[in-house]
């Protein structure tokens, strides 16, 4: 099977306090997971479940405790990272941000022609540029000279689609794209991902905590909770058939659209998202409508059900699960 990018037991640790009171905080636990070539992956969570450090693992951001990330084959290093800029691209949450306010737009296309040298004349770089914003329904004209906050933030974001188009990756990693984008946009700017895939190979590591869109345009979803995947498959299998119970109330907190229907399900967060990072074992046993003894001390397998795998021991036989002590903290005083 061809892997355009593969994470394998990523692990990210990070320090919390002074020399004197210090615990390590382990924001990306362990995870592995893959993308194919023309193929929409999707890591879903809630907020602080670990999707944006994954991405910027990925992306050479942030350098990995543990694990290692391979494009093509190819193990990322911290001499070896040639292939990020190019052969992947990044579209993040605020597209206000991702410009400078005092810079006009086109300059910042002009940047990424000259740095990796795709044109060999002004004429060269304005037609290149005018095809990837067409791809996203705007034109070279409708940009040339302007600011930044002479645009809508859903053309501010499809402007950072098509720059992010300019160097021909193979791979865009979005991170929360749509979630500061008008409702009326969201749906344009999926359906963009989705062409992008289709016509062009394009594959996208799509992260949100928006199941909606997610269904919509993934081939693929790992949901994450607090640094895990705790299940990962089709889709279709993971949202319309859930096995664990995490995905379970994430797909039943969407709002349905029929008024008949009356919200019956109360979700309740942890007071701190830091207890349920240190808790031991199964860290979803705090909220589990299925909770069992084993999973408050015991960390949960993977287990793979179908086509589906899935971390939790309701689908593993108690006797056979191994009694792994949880080390993802460890405290010094």
């Amino acid at each position: 099977m061809d892997k355009l990018l593969e994470a394998v037991k990523l692990t990210k640790l990070y320090s919390q306090g002074n020399i004197l009171d210090r615990a390590t905080f382990t924001a990306v636990d362990n995870i592995s997971f893959y993308i194919k070539p023309a193929e929409v992956f999707t890591l879903a969570g809630e907020s602080g479940c670990g999707k944006t450090t994954t991405a910027k693992l990925v992306l050479g951001f942030e350098e990995a405790t543990s694990g290692e990330i391979r494009h093509n084959g190819k193990v990322q290093t911290r001499n070896e990272k040639s292939w990020i800029s190019e052969g992947i691209q990044a579209i993040f949450q605020d597209p206000f941000s991702t410009f400078n306010p005092l810079r006009r737009v086109d300059v910042y296309f002009h940047e990424t022609v000259r740095n990796f040298r795709l044109a060999g004349s002004k004429q060269e770089a304005v037609a290149r540029i005018d095809q990837k914003l067409r791809l996203v329904g705007l034109t070279y004209q409708e940009i040339a000279g302007k600011y930044p906050n002479e645009f809508s933030g859903g053309q501010l974001q499809r402007i950072s689609i098509a720059r992010a188009l300019v160097t021909d990756p193979k791979l865009i990693i979005a991170d929360e794209p749509v979630s500061m984008v008008d409702a009326s946009l969201r749906m344009s700017i999926v359906n963009l991902f989705k062409q992008l895939r289709d016509e062009l190979g394009v594959s996208i590591l799509y992260i949100t905590h928006d199941l909606a869109t997610a269904y919509y345009v993934s081939d693929r979803i790992a949901i994450m909770f607090r640094g895990r995947i705790v299940e990962m498959g089709s889709v279709d299998q993971v949202l319309m058939k859930p096995r664990h119970p995490y995905s379970k109330l994430l797909r039943d907190s969407i709002p349905q659209a029929d008024p008949q229907l009356r919200w019956t399900t109360t979700v309740t967060l942890a007071e701190l998202e830091q207890e349920e990072y240190l808790r031991q074992g199964c860290r979803f046993a705090g909220r589990c409508p299925d909770v069992m003894n084993i999973c408050k001390g015991v960390v949960p397998v993977d287990t793979r059900i179908d086509d589906v795998l899935v971390q939790c021991h309701k689908y593993v036989e108690v006797e056979d699960s191994p009694a792994i002590p949880s080390n993802s903290v460890e405290t010094s005083r």
